[in-house]
């Protein structure tokens, strides 16, 4: 991206600065001691005389000015010497000094990595206290202790760090040349940003044996040689705690946290599936805790595939670092939702039965992929009998709340030896337990495969064991705790077995006590775009699938609401089918229609599709929506199939229809702002039921921030395997808090005097850029225009930027 230079403009005059910077420069100097070997000053890293002060705008590593010291700080060190009668001690000193860096322009996000002389410098190890550059900021306790309280400059509208005694012996008895990684961004949100939109975040990787760890943990690797496991930063102690950091920063709105914790699926028919521990190594050695998950310690626990050199996933988290995360989390004041996650670990050449007729089944699959064997339409399929009604009892297995107990934080665990679903949840809830409670929990995700199983006609066997599973949880949460399933977008409305017939197969779970909101995995489609300008939405007047009124214009509308492809090939050429309906509820064949979903009874079609007199146990308006997971991937055209990523390994790798398979940072953004912009206000109806909305989106979850920080992660691929799908992939670690194009050019035409600007037109996203120096705006906008392929245009009704291709009236 971009990194130029002009004249800020800014609120601190260039003599400002230079008097900032000549505050007590002069004090760092002192007479010295009496021992030779001692120095008489210090050198520091000057201000330069005259230097405007830059604006930043997303993330920019920058030099700073020293603008204040104290006096440099001797301590005498008296080391003893060994040795029978020729012992003794020597004396020597080291040196210490305080002082503030001048960075930018404020307000800032934060500061993130920081340099010394050129190398990484361990701030978790020093004194280092950043002031945003707020116009109502304080002065520095420490600055107002040496100066005075009346003395002592804020600094306000500067943003600047202080260094309390900063060790100066490994830098040659000097300030070090020092550089910043800053956050850029510190005002409030922009209204309508994704920034101020997502209230909450689902939290990866899910695996990683101590990746939630907060307290470091080292893995041996040689005699007296040990590697870590969760520590590749410099700026905390551990990496989930400079994740956080860089999430408060980067998203500010951000009040809950999903924390996704995964366990291991074996097999793809529900009655052979074991969701079991897993690790990446039976003969890893760490410290200072050994891993144990589940009631089982390494020797006890799957091995995954490819371990240890290269297992294909990161480890099942210890117990401990999962009740680790839970209270760190709460410690910094998110709500916590814990969110059990299966991980399918099927390798290349399996050679397990496939329940949906293939000569083994697929390679890494989706866990919404567990079903019967055979599998629903598969010849010889058990669905619709009391054999599928086994499999399904068997996947669940017979553990039950009773089972578990808690003690000085840790999960005991007395029931039958088996590895089930139940086991699996109840595990987890039982470690929430110990963490001291969360805010929500979730009893699965989806297993769309698995709820829309038939033990007969318009019974759904999974449906019930899920609610006897929801009292077993509340049993070990309470009643403080909410509940819920999150179902996958397809699966939450009902259930189309063919000829007419529509069940509304998961409304028992809805409608159940224990259940306390509708939980969504919302990956709907708000886009049909292809290349070109001869597709139907083309033609419609849209010139862009970024384009905001065209994507929410379809969260209640397009694809899944007015229309649907009955085939692939309709899909290709474009022929829409209206979505109708001959008894006049044609929401029911409508996924996207949550407001009808919600707002009425649901009458079910039998299988000859006739409607049934009586309802279903949903009461209209009863229980909120919440979003558990929402997103887009970072790829071309990924609003018209969000729901799909691009994983070489696994055989659900796939981008979204009719993409070049290229980055596109934009239409991630674009999506989520177009579809939690949607639901802000009137079109969020309010229940008279319960007097909330219907959709709860303070339980909306992002997907998904990582536990492991950028740019570590990705950058790290000798630790991480899986960096390369971030470049694609739906992570808004690294992409949050990008600056709008738009708005930098609004921005720069302000401070140049021009108020009103037409930036409408162009699109684009700035990861980092300063402006610093003698540059002209004119000019500044000049090269943001040969880079972003825009032009700034007079015209009668004002100034506006067009970008390449568009009309320019």
């Amino acid at each position: 991206m971009a990194q130029m230079a002009f004249a800020a403009g800014a609120r601190l005059a260039a003599g400002a600065l230079r008097t900032l910077a000549a505050q007590g420069v002069a004090r760092l100097f002192s007479a010295g001691g009496r021992e030779p070997a001692r120095p008489d000053g210090l050198d520091i890293q000057t201000s330069t005389e005259g230097s405007p002060v830059p604006r930043i705008y997303g993330r920019m590593r920058l030099s700073g000015q020293v603008i204040w010291a104290s006096r440099f700080r001797e301590t005498r060190v008296k080391e003893q010497r060994p040795g029978k009668g020729t012992g003794g001690s020597t004396r020597s000193y080291a040196y210490s000094v305080s002082f503030a860096v001048a960075l930018c322009e404020g307000p800032i996000a934060g500061v993130g990595r920081v340099w010394a002389n050129g190398a990484p410098l361990d701030t978790g190890r020093i004194t280092m206290r950043m002031h945003a550059g707020t116009e109502g900021q304080l002065p520095d306790p420490l600055i107002a202790m040496i100066e005075g309280a009346d003395a002592a400059p804020a600094y306000k509208g500067l943003a600047y760090v202080v260094f309390e005694d900063l060790p100066l012996d490994d830098f040659g008895l000097r300030i070090p040349q020092l550089s910043f990684e800053v956050l850029g961004g510190g005002d409030a949100p922009e209204s309508g940003s994704l920034e101020s939109l997502i209230e909450g975040v689902c939290l990866i990787p899910a695996s990683g044996e101590f990746a939630y760890a907060s307290q470091p943990v080292m893995r041996e690797i040689a005699d007296g040689r040990d590697a870590p496991e969760n520590v590749h930063i410099l700026r905390a102690d551990t990496n989930i705690e400079a994740a956080l950091d860089d999430l408060a920063m980067r998203l500010p709105e951000c009040r809950s946290v999903a924390l996704v914790t995964a366990w291991i699926g074996t097999d793809l028919r529900c009655g052979e599936c074991q969701i079991r521990p897993g690790i990446e190594s039976f003969h890893k050695i760490t410290r200072p805790h050994a891993w144990q998950a589940g009631g089982v310690n390494r020797p006890n626990a799957h091995l995954i595939s490819g371990g240890p050199e290269k297992p294909v996933y990161g480890g099942t988290p210890s117990d401990r670092s999962v009740i680790q995360a839970i209270q760190l989390l709460k410690s910094r004041g998110y709500k916590v939702v814990l969110y059990p996650f299966i991980l399918m670990d099927v390798p290349q050449g399996n050679a397990l039965p496939d329940p949906y007729g293939g000569a083994e089944q697929a390679v890494f699959p989706w866990r919404g992929r567990i079903t019967c064997h055979p599998a629903p339409g598969q010849p010889g399929s058990v669905d619709a009998s009391s054999a599928a009604a086994a499999q399904v009892t068997s996947f669940f297995g017979t553990v039950s709340a009773s089972h578990f107990s808690t003690s000085s934080g840790q999960v005991n665990y007395s029931g039958p030896n088996e590895w089930r679903f139940s086991r699996f949840i109840l595990h987890h809830a039982a470690l929430a337990a110990a963490a001291g409670g969360v805010d929500a929990f979730l009893i699965g995700s989806e297993m769309r495969g698995l709820t829309t199983i038939r033990s007969a006609s318009g019974v759904y066997p999974a449906t019930a064991h899920l609610k006897t599973l929801a009292g077993e949880v509340r049993a070990l949460l309470g009643a403080g705790c909410k509940l819920s399933y999150a179902a996958d977008w397809s699966e939450y409305w009902g259930h189309a077995p063919g000829g007419g017939e529509r069940r509304f197969h998961l409304d028992p779970l809805w409608a159940d006590a224990n259940i306390d909101f509708i939980g969504l995995d919302w990956y709907i489609p708000l886009a049909d775009w292809r290349d070109g300008a001869t597709h139907l939405d083309a033609l419609a007047g849209f010139t862009s699938t970024h384009d905001p009124d065209y994507l929410a214009g379809q969260v209640e509308g397009g694809e899944g609401f007015d229309w649907y492809y009955a085939s692939p090939a309709d899909r290709e050429a474009q022929t829409r089918t209206p979505i109708t309906d001959g008894q006049g509820e044609p929401w029911i064949w409508r996924y996207k229609d949550l407001r009808s979903w919600w707002s009425e009874a649901h009458h079910e079609r039998n299988a000859s599709g006739t409607r049934l007199s009586q309802p279903t146990a949903w009461i209209p308006r009863s229980k909120p929506f919440a979003f558990i997971e929402y997103g887009c991937p970072a790829v071309d055209k990924g609003a018209n199939q969000p729901n799909v990523f691009i994983d070489p390994k696994s055989s659900e790798s796939f981008a979204p229809y009719f993409s070049r398979g290229t980055r596109d940072d934009v239409i991630q953004r674009r999506y989520i702002e177009a579809l939690m912009g949607y639901w802000q206000g009137a079109n969020n109806p309010v229940s008279p039921l319960y007097g909330g909305p219907m959709i709860d989106l303070s339980l909306g979850h992002a997907w998904t921030w990582d536990a492991r920080p950028f740019p570590e992660f990705p950058a790290l691929s000798t630790v991480w395997d899986d960096g390369a799908n971030w470049q694609l992939g739906h992570w808004l670690t690294g992409r949050a808090g990008q600056a709008s194009l738009a708005r930098i050019v609004q921005d720069v035409a302000a401070r140049a005097g021009l108020e009103s600007v037409d930036t409408t037109r162009i699109d684009g996203l700035v990861a980092g850029l300063v402006i610093d120096g003698g540059e002209r705006a004119r000019d500044v906008l000049a090269r943001l225009g040969a880079l972003y392929g825009f032009d700034m245009v007079d015209r009668a009704d004002g100034v506006a930027a067009f970008g390449a291709g568009r009309h320019k009236p």
